[in-house]
């Protein structure tokens, strides 16, 4: 069935849109992902993709020209699929009966009440292209601070990524409709920004907030410790340590939270000097964790008690059980085993190495062979569709690398192409601003091959779930010292162990066996990916 494709809404304040440039015409495939348009918004030029697969049938809006919000840019359907209906009524009735129930929802959302002049509503801000809702993790403004346009309003956590959130309006924070921790849906209140000393407090009131965190003592915003009952009573402990609110969460500025974490102090254990015991730079900096736990120490009695933590499952956290769950139980899995000479991969790194300015890991030479290899067998570079199956022809490597959160792909695009220090170079960017939270959700999209590496954790082999819509996923194990046997004699030898996991909807055993002859080829005699 023909899909009607509307002007989205690209920013907050968008009412209206201008197709600058069209990247697909009538009768070209598209993918989903696929750019179909350069969209021209009040504040830029946004590409936008298609969450739709099929043809191009129909373009309702040409280059140059402008129309609203939700209002038809496009059809996509089947090939020769009869749109006229469509093109009369505008809208197909699945759509006209979604907009009418969004425009009840936003009657039930807001009243009559009237925005003061030069007061701006601010809603969670769609990131990405799957985002449903999102957490602010840390706001960087409060109640009464002056804002310009650009400035960093919050950090907001969605399903990819946690990404700093600007402001597109100039004036005083008057009001925060949630705070760190709380969650709501996409559109819901985020804040209100206007001239200082506005009251705002009818707005903020009869604007429902759609899938928000209730705001009970019973539910916390974040972590917190949860008891079982007490068979016998202990004597409180206490120390020196950060003010808490009711709900048990430590109030501490983003900076100095970083620090915490680069030198492992618990922050429950710090004591605040900010504004109502807000843990600071300072505070960081002066701690001294011998005293308190001293202290702590002698006043502490073992009382048997049991006790346990909970803590709030991440944006990030939930998508990665639901698509793990959905490959592991959709795709059928089966594992293929081997053990690679790594003798002349070690010599070769450490030849490759020797070069002024530069640095390459093994994982870097597993990546370009995996590339290399797949232009060879373009079988296991496939997708599984429930009508087709997709031989990709471009080879993009998503690096699986492990953040606090759980795990995020970023993907190294034309891998064949690239040499092993620009792969080097890539891999080591992408895996910091992983673990810092600032990839962009286009970082992380597009792999049609992925490589999981554990070998620096001393872990040996193992298997991995397949980041689908991948057809394999290559998992590698440490370089091991250990007796091998050569010429018919045992002597010390380096080995390494890999494992690829396949869908077998798109990779037969046969195939995925000759893959990995190809990759032990470059692997083994590394000067080969040079040639």
């Amino acid at each position: 069935m023909a899909e009607i494709i509307n002007m989205p809404r690209l920013s907050d304040t968008m009412e209206e849109g201008t197709v600058a440039t069209w990247l697909k015409k009538v009768g070209d495939k598209v993918s989903e992902g696929d750019i179909l348009a350069e969209i021209e918004t009040d504040k830029a030029t946004i590409e936008f993709e298609s969450f739709h697969e099929g043809t191009l049938l129909h373009i309702g809006v040409q280059e140059g020209e402008t129309t609203k919000v939700d209002e038809l840019l496009a059809i996509i359907g089947k090939e020769g699929e009869d749109i006229s209906a469509l093109l009369k009524g505008g809208e197909s009735k699945p759509k006209a009966e979604e907009k009418e129930a969004k425009e009840e929802t936003k009657t039930e959302t807001t009243t009559s009440v009237e925005i003061p002049k030069g007061v701006t509503v601010v809603t969670m801000p769609r990131l990405s292209d799957t985002m449903e809702e999102g957490t602010v993790a840390t706001w960087l403004k409060k109640i009464g601070d002056e804002v310009s346009e650009g400035d960093i309003l919050a950090e907001i956590e969605t399903d990819k990524a946690t990404m700093e959130f600007e402001s597109f309006q100039s004036g005083t924070l008057l009001h925060i409709g949630l705070q760190e921790g709380e969650s709501a849906k996409v559109d819901s209140l985020l804040a209100i920004i206007g001239p200082k000393g506005t009251d705002v407090s009818a707005i903020a009131k009869n604007f429902k907030i759609e899938g928000a965190s209730e705001k009970t003592e019973e539910t916390p915003k974040t972590e917190t410790k949860v008891e079982a009952p007490k068979q016998e009573t202990t004597p409180n402990v206490t120390s020196s340590v950060a003010e808490t609110s009711s709900n048990g969460r430590v109030f501490v500025s983003p900076l100095a939270k970083k620090m915490a974490e680069e030198k492992g102090i618990n922050l429950s254990q710090v004591k605040g000097s900010g504004e109502h015991g807000r843990i600071v730079k300072r505070d960081i900096e002066n701690f001294t964790p011998g005293a308190v736990s001293a202290a702590a120490v002698g006043k502490f009695v073992p009382s048997g008690q049991e006790d346990f933590d909970e803590k709030p499952n991440s944006q990030m956290r939930k998508v990665i059980a639901k698509r793990l769950a959905e490959s592991k139980f959709t795709a059928p899995h089966y594992y293929l085993n081997v053990e690679f000479d790594m003798e002349n991969a070690i010599a070769f790194r450490e030849q490759f190495n020797s070069i002024p300015d530069t640095k390459i890991s093994f994982n870097d030479m597993i990546v370009k062979a995996c590339a290399l290899a797949l232009k060879q067998h373009p079988q296991v570079n496939s997708q599984w569709f429930a009508d087709k199956m997709r031989l990709n022809n471009h080879v993009h490597i998503g690096v699986a690398v492990a953040v606090e959160d759980g795990l995020v792909v970023p993907v190294v695009r034309f891998a064949n192409e690239q040499s092993l220090p620009q792969i080097g170079a890539a891999v080591k960017d992408y895996a910091g601003r992983a673990r810092n939270k600032k990839l962009t959700p286009q970082e992380m999209e597009g792999s049609t091959f992925t490589v999981s590496n554990l070998g620096m954790f001393g872990i040996e082999s193992f298997t991995s779930i397949i980041n689908q819509p991948n057809s394999a996923i290559l998992s590698v194990g440490a370089i091991v010292e250990k007796p091998v046997v050569k010429k018919g004699q045992i002597v010390v030898g380096n080995t390494m162990k890999l494992c690829l996991a396949c869908d077998h909807r798109t990779v037969d055993g046969a195939t995925g066996a000759q893959f990995l002859q190809t990759l032990k080829g470059y692997i083994e005699n590394p000067v080969t990916m040079l040639v």
